[in-house]
């Protein structure tokens, strides 16, 4: 799918489908993390057989999400090797989801979560190790925690301002330094449930004011 300015919203059905099938999650993950692979490297990586991964391969395919790179090796045998493609995909609003897309982005959604927890906590696991995987990248784990206060428009704002910042860092991989790893970055942000009447009055001083204060508060990063 042909990426355009502010991004490619991913509406049909069946592409979501294939993107939430647990599996086919997996194989984004490794392809992104450890680069191109064969069918058989995906299945002895993943526990799969090369059938299963083969399969899992050509539907991720047929909707963009991974492409073949076939590569002759040596003897004359061409080889399948599978890269995913890089994009800037959206799903479309909550508010504009059919009841089936919205029961299949809560599943897509539900295994990507639990994928990144397992592997944050795999590597704060490894980080613990004197010599292990993470090496010189042991400090490589920023993270902050806050609230601020935004309209929706705004919020919109803020998350296309997040994506220009990710655009800035990427380039071409003949332009990657020695050094550079891939990195996974993750934004979440969600507003608060709105407060309850006994709550709100306890947030006002005596003449009625909102604490002054209280915004500059919340944007405190911890």
């Amino acid at each position: 799918m042909a990426e355009k300015p502010g991004g490619t919203e991913i509406t049909e059905l069946a592409a979501l489908k294939a993107l939430a099938q647990p599996r086919r999650q997996q194989i984004l993950q490794h392809l992104t993390l450890h680069g191109p692979a064969t069918s058989a490297i995906l299945a002895r990586a993943l526990e799969l057989n090369t059938g299963a991964t083969s399969y899992h391969l050509r539907e991720l395919a047929r909707y963009g999400f991974v492409e073949d790179t076939a590569a002759e090796e040596p003897g004359g045998r061409r080889v399948r090797w599978w890269r995913a493609v890089p994009g800037d995909r959206r799903f479309p609003p909550r508010s504009c989801q059919s009841p089936e897309v919205r029961l299949v982005m809560d599943e897509l959604n539900r295994h990507a979560y639990a994928a990144d927890l397992a592997l944050f906590e795999r590597l704060q696991r490894d980080s613990r190790e004197p010599g292990g995987e993470l090496g010189e990248w042991v400090d490589a784990f920023p993270y902050s925690r806050g609230s601020i206060r935004l309209t929706l428009p705004e919020l919109q704002a803020f998350f296309e301002e997040f994506i220009a910042l990710m655009n800035r860092y990427k380039r071409p991989d003949a332009d990657i330094p020695a050094g550079a790893r891939t990195v996974h970055t993750r934004l979440l942000a969600f507003p608060a449930p709105l407060p309850s009447p006994a709550n709100d009055d306890a947030n006002d001083d005596a003449d009625g004011n909102r604490d002054a204060d209280d915004n500059r508060r919340e944007t405190d990063a911890s």
